[in-house]
C-alpha cells in the first residue's frame, strides 16, 4: 500500500472539538470511507492497528479515508455517550466531509464498538459500501444491516463470541466472513484482514 498523506485537525462538532485524521489520495479520489475505533472505555482510539488497517485498506482505493477520536479521547471534546452522541459526532463529520470533497460514493467502517456506531449512522447515510469488523452485537443493541454488508468475524474471538454474531446475522441472512484462528484484536491476522478488505473494496 502507498504511504498515506495525514491529516490532522480539530473539527467543531455537536458537544466541542472531535480529532480527526484524513487520508486524502488528491486527484485519484474515488470515494469517501469514514472508519471508527472500538469502545473509548477500553482503550479505543483512531490509532487502533485495526482501524488504521482498515484505513490503509480504503485509502489504496482511491477512497479519502477519515478516522475520527470519540468524544473523550485525545483530543475530542466531550465524555462517552452510548452511541448516541457517537453517531451525531460521525454524522457530522460525513457531512463536513462531503462538503469538503464532494458528493463521493460514501463508505463506513467500524470496528467492534465502532461497528455498532457505523451501523447506526448507515440508517441515515445509506452508504454504498459498510463494512463492520467484528461487531460488538452482545453488548449494544445492532440493528438490521444493509444486504451486501461486509461482516468480518474471528472464530476465536473471546469478546464477541462468534456465535452470538451469527445469531445476529441469521434472520437477516446475512453472511459472515470467518477468520481462523483470529482473536478480537486480529492479532498475527491484519494481512489477511487486509486482502479480504481490499477485496471487498475492488471496482
Amino acid at each position: 500500500m502507498r504511504p498515506a498523506r495525514d491529516e490532522r485537525a480539530l473539527l467543531p462538532g455537536p458537544a466541542g472539538n472531535l480529532e480527526i485524521v484524513v487520508s486524502d489520495p488528491g486527484e485519484t479520489r474515488r470515494g469517501l470511507a469514514l472508519i471508527a475505533h472500538p469502545h473509548p472505555l477500553y482503550g479505543g482510539t483512531l490509532e487502533n492497528k485495526v482501524v488504521q488497517t482498515l484505513a490503509r485498506c480504503f485509502y489504496a482505493q482511491g477512497h479519502v479515508a477519515v478516522r475520527m477520536n470519540f468524544r473523550g479521547v485525545s483530543a475530542s471534546d466531550g465524555t462517552f455517550d452510548e452511541g448516541v452522541g457517537e453517531t451525531q459526532d460521525w454524522l457530522h463529520v460525513a457531512r463536513a466531509m462531503q462538503g469538503r470533497f464532494g458528493d463521493l460514493p460514501l463508505a463506513l467502517a467500524g470496528f467492534s464498538f465502532g461497528a455498532f456506531v457505523q451501523a447506526q449512522v448507515a440508517r441515515t447515510l445509506a452508504p454504498a459500501r459498510l463494512v463492520l469488523v467484528a461487531p460488538a452485537v452482545n453488548r449494544f443493541a445492532m440493528q438490521q444491516v444493509p444486504a451486501g454488508t461486509l461482516v468480518i468475524h474471528g472464530e476465536d474471538d473471546d469478546v464477541v463470541p462468534l456465535r452470538d454474531v451469527l445469531d445476529w446475522a441469521r434472520p437477516q441472512s446475512l453472511p459472515v466472513v470467518v477468520m481462523p484462528g483470529a482473536g478480537h484484536f486480529f492479532h498475527g491476522k491484519l494481512v489477511e484482514l487486509a486482502r479480504l478488505v481490499n477485496h471487498s473494496c475492488a471496482c
